[in-house]
């Protein structure tokens, strides 16, 4: 058995962990405690579960790059999406799409080691906590928060190695592996279908036991019933069971209310009243230069965002009405100079950008369009990140009421999330038909701009990714500026990588490339 494989789906990979000083995690390896140790009572395994929840935020792989939750949206989501730029030539493989046939790449591998180790850990937790001393409530809670991180991992691979649903025949089309247990063997692929059918049994499962106990979390980086409700909507909008999809987005959201405007424009760098799960971010414990805001936040010191600040495509920045807050989230160069060919901001530019936010780091270069949503804690870049929001919720709603021929309710989401917080008091929707859906698109790209969702969204709906060049008006350098169309990169469909495939015997349905 290969080594790799041993380090995602072994029970061996939960984490044993302790609350520091800051009340979140002190990680320890588990051959410091065995398993004995750790499934001995529930408090033990509450601990363990804890140690997912660091997963999300840890580096993998020796690359600075790998960070848990956070490269995936940044790398898989932001980067290669339609609405999102950063001058990284360098990086046109990736941006691009290039990679999805290269079942070698570091590229390719990340994110199916990551979730399957998020999985394996979610697997050891699922098998051993009945038999822990301990209530049956907490014995209940914490098997319902396993089975919760492991539908999330699923619906999170489904949408890197999967096919949309529009292109998998009714779900006939491969699946993933879904391992349920602790065991190491060989495993078969399932169809999408079956997928899908093993995310809904699992979130089931996990909103009967958290109903049946008055357990609840201590933070909001932990799973409850409306993470497995969030889940559960997400999952269900993938598969276009649109019911579904409304019906849990509604039961998510319920208890968070949408954020005021105050909170939008305080940098989505810490919980709000609408962040339905996150990962914990502080201080002491920094990824450094590593972290999802080192990376993307405005005023972060690290040479990844002073030199290649992040910034919003001017296609989509120009649709956004002048009443709207949002369009203050990002600098706006009317008439100002800045180099059309990469986006640098002139003197005069720059310092523009400094006066609305005197926190930007002196030693930034501003870019025109830059991104002021996101910032950090401390440097080089500490933040909680965000991984569901009421607010997504509220656009789920929208685009499954408009599938399901519910126009006016699709559109009373829309005014909620616009209208009624404040960030466009003057929003109105009156749209029908596809003028609705191409509303609901926009606000949605909108939104949720540099949280992660561009990529998976342009893939979901079946849309081109269109970047203009600089030349033809746009952002984009040559380099990144494509049109790609959904039919190519394998359907936009990662292949299943080679330490996979080269040490799993049941595996005898590959997806094929166009």
């Amino acid at each position: 058995m290969n080594k790799i494989k041993k380090l995602i789906y072994s029970s061996a990979v939960v984490l044993m962990c302790a609350s520091c000083g800051e009340g979140y995690l002190d990680t320890k390896p588990t051959d410091k405690a065995g398993p004995v140790t750790i499934f001995e009572t529930t408090a033990n395994v509450k601990t363990a579960l804890n140690g997912i929840c660091k997963l999300m935020t840890t580096q993998y792989i020796h690359s600075q790059g790998f960070n848990g939750e956070g490269t995936i949206k940044m790398y898989y989501g932001n980067y290669p999406g339609n609405d999102f730029y950063v001058y990284l030539t360098g990086w046109a493989s990736l941006i691009n799409g290039t990679f999805h046939d290269n079942n070698s790449s570091t590229y390719d591998y990340y994110p199916w080691f990551y979730y399957y180790m998020l999985i394996g850990n979610a697997n050891a937790i699922i098998a051993n906590v009945d038999a822990a001393k301990g209530t049956d409530g907490d014995k209940a809670f914490i098997k319902a928060q396993a089975l919760t991180f492991r539908a999330y991992s699923f619906m999170m691979l489904s949408q890197l190695y999967c096919y949309r649903w529009d292109d998998s025949e009714n779900g006939t089309s491969d699946g993933l592996v879904l391992r349920l247990d602790e065991s190491l063997g060989d495993f078969p692929l399932s169809n999408l279908k079956q997928t899908y059918e093993q995310m809904y049994t699992d979130l089931d499962q996990a909103i009967t036991l958290y109903s049946g106990t008055k357990n609840t979390r201590d933070n909001n980086f932990s799973p409850d019933i409306n993470v497995a409700y969030a889940v559960y909507a997400r999952a269900a909008l993938n598969r276009q069971d649109y019911a579904k999809a409304a019906e849990y987005a509604a039961k998510a959201r319920k208890g968070y209310p949408l954020m005021s405007v105050r909170d939008y424009k305080a940098g989505f760098c810490n919980p709000t009243s609408e962040w339905i799960w996150s990962s914990y971010g502080a201080s002491d414990e920094s990824l450094f230069f590593y972290s999802f805001f080192s990376y993307m936040a405005y005023n972060s010191s690290a040479g990844a965002v002073r030199n290649t600040p992040k910034c919003i495509t001017n296609d989509l920045f120009n649709q956004i009405p002048k009443t709207d807050i949002r369009r203050d989230l990002f600098l706006d160069p009317t008439g100002y100079d800045y180099t059309k060919s990469s986006g640098r901001a002139s003197k005069k530019l720059a310092a523009h950008a400094r006066d609305l936010y005197p926190d930007l780091n002196p030693r930034s270069t501003p870019f025109a369009y830059m991104q002021f949503k996101i910032k950090a804690n401390d440097m080089p870049g500490v933040g909680h990140l965000n991984h569901f929001r009421s607010s997504e919720m509220v656009l789920i709603e929208a685009e499954a009421n408009y599938f399901l021929v519910k126009e006016a309710e699709a559109q009373k989401a829309l005014v909620e999330l616009n209208k009624s917080t404040g960030r466009n008091p003057e929003y109105v929707c009156d749209k029908t038909g596809m003028d609705l859906l191409k509303e609901i698109k926009l606000y949605r790209s909108l939104e949720l701009w540099g949280e992660g969702f561009d990529w998976f969204d342009m893939k979901r709906w079946n849309d081109p990714i269109v970047r203009r060049s600089t030349d033809d008006g746009g952002v984009y350098p040559a380099a990144l500026a494509k049109t790609i169309l959904p039919k190519e990169g394998n359907k936009w469909t990662w292949k299943i990588p080679l330490k996979e495939t080269d040490f799993n015997k049941g595996l005898d349905l590959l997806p094929e490339a166009e």
